[in-house]
């Protein structure tokens, strides 16, 4: 792996990874992504609409997880982060899967991972994998070098009049901003990264990043994507606010029983996840 991609997503928290699965491994993925459609998991939500409309969002399916923690260890993608990172380890965390099809979904509010999740540290990644052949105008979108920067409450993504609407509340952490409102404001209030992609290509992003995006519309209706996220030697478990207005635990949501005997600052390790390298 060249020093720049090493370079770019150490400061700039992404970057596109060309050709890194072959036709088989690509079908692979695809099996087990039609797969958690069709079972989906406790934090799953979908919506069906008329004229085929429809959405489906599922992440960390418990159902998914040995068929999953197999094929990853099957793929380049712990490999790769690790070469990435620079780490002696790499280890899988869970999947999320995103279907929108027949033009149905908008943009994916601006959020950061790590609003949610109890993540520290450089050694993160999540390899985005779409099955289309996906346009810059509807590719998923990056401010770069966020993830060096504040950790900001999270979305609830319940509030259509307000995208910053606080996911915890209280003063633990700022208030995300409202990246679409500024960048109409002023087109250059943010240095955006973003790629159109083939299949066989990986989107890889720090989940500490601001992103958001990925919209579908009438040009580009249907978008089929299986995330899958990895962490390193330099993860660390950093808890949520201990009161939070949506009711998150300090481990978050996912993982909660295995997780519950860290401290803030101790290395993200449990049996629970596949070491693949």
């Amino acid at each position: 792996m060249e020093d720049a991609l090493r370079k770019a997503y150490r400061e700039d928290g992404a970057v596109l990874m060309k050709g890194v699965l072959s036709s088989e491994q690509l079908a692979q993925c695809r099996e087990a992504f039609d797969w958690a459609i069709e079972n989906p998991g406790p934090h799953a939500s979908k919506m069906i609409g008329s004229s085929g409309q429809r959405a489906h969002v599922d992440n960390c399916n418990p159902l998914a997880k040995p068929k999953l923690d197999e094929l990853v260890a099957s793929l380049p993608l712990g490999r790769m982060f690790a070469d990435l990172w620079g780490s002696q380890n790499a280890w899988y965390f869970a999947e999320e899967v995103f279907l929108k099809e027949g033009g149905v979904g908008g943009r994916t509010l601006w959020h950061q991972d790590t609003s949610y999740l109890p993540w520290a540290g450089l050694h993160w990644g999540n390899a985005w994998i779409s099955f289309e052949a996906v346009p810059k105008a509807n590719a998923l979108e990056i401010v770069r070098g966020s993830h060096l920067g504040p950790r900001y409450d999270g979305t609830t993504f319940r509030n259509p009049e307000d995208p910053t609407d606080p996911l915890h509340g209280g003063d633990v952490w700022p208030r995300l901003p409202d990246v679409e409102a500024e960048r109409r404001a002023d087109p250059g209030a943010f240095e955006i990264l973003s790629w159109a992609t083939e299949p066989g290509d990986v989107l890889v992003l720090h989940p500490g990043t601001l992103h958001g995006g990925a919209a579908v519309d009438a040009e580009f209706p249907n978008r089929h994507t299986l995330v899958l996220r990895f962490f390193g030697d330099d993860a660390t478990f950093s808890p949520l606010p201990d009161e939070s207005r949506s009711g998150y635990a300090r481990q978050g949501v996912l993982f909660k029983k295995e997780l519950a005997g860290l401290e803030a600052g101790a290395p993200f390790r449990s049996p629970v996840f596949r070491q693949v390298v």
